[in-house]
Formats: structure tokens, sequence, C-alpha cells
């Protein structure tokens, strides 16, 4: 089992930033391939950026690429999601997940085993 808990959420101003975390614990004797997707009432969760497994490729949903930044730290096992220029439309729950089997980066649901609580970003207008 691999717990993952998100923190960092909050209410931002338009064109604020904010910077999400997620802490890893539990069975993570090598590092995951590590996720960040969010979702608003009435859609469905969608991806938002991955990252490897050492952090040497990463993946964005066009919704966010220039703005999103995913990053991780293996040795305090965290993953990080920088929120630059924030828009209304980025409000959601965000949540991390990991994918232990995985070889390659992938945006795919199924593709994650594990997922966080998630933490409620708000970007208001």
């Amino acid at each position: 089992q691999v717990q993952l808990v998100e923190s960092g959420g909050g209410l931002v101003q338009t064109g604020g930033s904010l910077r999400l975390s997620c802490a890893a614990s539990g069975r993570t004797f090598r590092s995951p391939i590590m996720g960040w997707f969010r979702q608003s009432p009435g859609k469905e969760r969608e991806f938002v950026a991955a990252i490897s497994r050492g952090g040497g490729s990463t993946n964005y949903a066009d919704s966010v690429a220039g703005r999103f930044t995913i990053s991780r730290d293996n040795a305090e096992k965290k993953v990080y999601l920088q929120m630059n220029s924030l828009k209304p439309d980025d409000t959601a729950v965000y949540y991390c997940a990991a994918d232990v089997q995985s070889t390659v980066v992938r945006t795919s649901r199924r593709a994650y085993n594990y997922w966080g609580q998630g933490t409620q970003v708000t970007v208001s207008s």
C-alpha cells in the first residue's frame, strides 16, 4: 500500500500562484510514477500532469502546459505541482496519484494505483 496526502490547496486570485505538495508513505521502496489530476463538480476527473520515476520525463495537459510545473524530490518522497497564472477554470479538487507498475508516464486514470484524498483549489474572479 502507498499512502498519499496532498496539501497546499486554498483560495487564490486570478493570475496568482499556488504550490501543491503530495507526500508519499507506506510501500514506496521504488519511486512510482506520479501524476496530478483534478475534478470539478459535474465533470470527469481529468489529467493535469505526470512525472517519471526519476523526474526526467514529464507530461502536461494542454490546458495547463506553460503554467503548471510538476516536480519531485525522491529523497523526501514528495511530488509538487507549481501552479502559476491561475484561472477560475482551474478551480477543482486536485488529487495526486501513484503508478507503481508502468514503465512510461501515462495520462489515463486507470494507470494509477493509489490516490490521495484531494485538496481544494479555488481561483476567484
